[in-house]
């Protein structure tokens, strides 16, 4: 039985990495063939270590590129500049070690000071997204330097993975541009988009928007089974192993490329030693009521995103015909 393409995300500390990549989990990793991206918190010594030994062992691993959370940590576009010096940084510091990697992975999400402003001063925030919403030039700048900085990752011979929010695809069926520039998004083509399905934040309508999402992906990242980052806005609450093993039954269901976020969370939880030998094949029940749900969920936002972004053409084509309406009234009186 062919089973998919499985990539853990591993987001930890240099210290912690040699605690969860032992031998043993080595060795399963490539049981499994499956690959890691590994989040570039630092560019310490401690981690080259790691990826010395992932790269001798033979298992893929993928840089993915973060930033200091007082730069953001994901990448978006109020810190495309701090994101160009990263890369740079990470190309000689890749030369010096000769580090192999299997690609460049960039998470595109809202800069991590405005989820902390949320809970802090949501004011301040709103009166910034309003500014950002006609701010194109803003939009613009950061958009080309991004694709600048695309460019040089294919110049140097890397695949680009990019850790995207679903809602883009609902943005470019829209043909919109609003969420990208409130949220601080870019819609930038790659090689592989990986859309983030984490049902732990969506309950409970995760398996819906798992069903309504996957079929158009390229690749789903599944989870949360723990770890990362803190946020308060949101239910931080991990999966459970039923809840865990309904995701990855669905998720592949529909895409044969799917990514787990995480490894250190799969590994706490004892999920890890279970999906060695993971029944992919087993029945699974789809959920249609909850997919039709976030269908025409999805329907209705890029109705309102299409409106929005197009309010300014919408108030002058309505003016218009109000115009053209009353000329066409006053010769039609004047001939009678």
């Amino acid at each position: 039985m062919t089973i998919p393409k499985i990539t853990f995300f591993c987001e930890l500390e240099a210290d912690q990495l040699s605690d969860v990549f032992t031998d043993q989990i080595i060795n399963d990793l490539l049981a499994m063939d499956a690959s890691i991206s590994l989040g570039l918190l630092d560019l310490s010594l401690h981690r080259v270590e790691l990826i010395k030994k992932l790269n001798q062992a033979g298992v893929p691993v993928i840089a993915w590129l973060l930033l200091p959370k007082s730069q953001g940590y994901w990448f978006n576009l109020d810190n495309v500049d701090d994101a160009q010096a990263r890369l740079m940084e990470f190309l000689e510091w890749t030369e010096e070690h000769r580090l192999i990697w299997d690609g460049i992975g960039l998470d595109i999400e809202p800069d991590i000071r405005d989820f902390m402003r949320f809970t802090q001063d949501r004011r301040q925030l709103l009166s910034e997204a309003v500014r950002r919403i006609f701010n194109f030039h803003r939009f613009r700048t950061a958009k080309r330097k991004y694709l600048e900085l695309s460019a040089q990752i294919h110049a140097e011979g890397y695949r680009i993975d990019s850790y995207q929010f679903p809602i883009i695809e609902d943005e470019r069926q829209a043909q919109a541009t609003i969420l990208q520039r409130v949220a601080g998004l870019i819609d930038l083509p790659v090689d592989r988009e990986v859309w983030m399905l984490y049902s732990s934040f969506l309950r409970p309508h995760g398996a819906g928007v798992i069903a309504s999402y996957a079929p158009q992906a390229q690749s789903i990242g599944l989870g949360s089974t723990g770890g990362g980052v803190e946020l308060d806005i949101v239910e931080q609450k991990p999966l459970s192993w039923q809840e865990f093993s309904r995701d990855l039954r669905l998720g592949w269901f529909y895409c044969e490329d799917i990514h787990i976020f995480s490894l250190e969370g799969c590994l706490q939880q004892g999920f890890f030693e279970r999906l060695k030998g993971f029944s992919w094949g087993d029945p699974i029940l789809t959920p249609d009521e909850s997919r039709l749900r976030v269908d025409r969920w999805r329907w209705t936002l890029r109705i309102a995103l299409w409106f929005i972004d197009h309010l300014g053409a919408v108030i002058l084509f309505s003016l218009t015909a109000v115009l053209f309406k009353e000329i066409f009234d006053r010769l039609l009186r004047k001939k009678d």
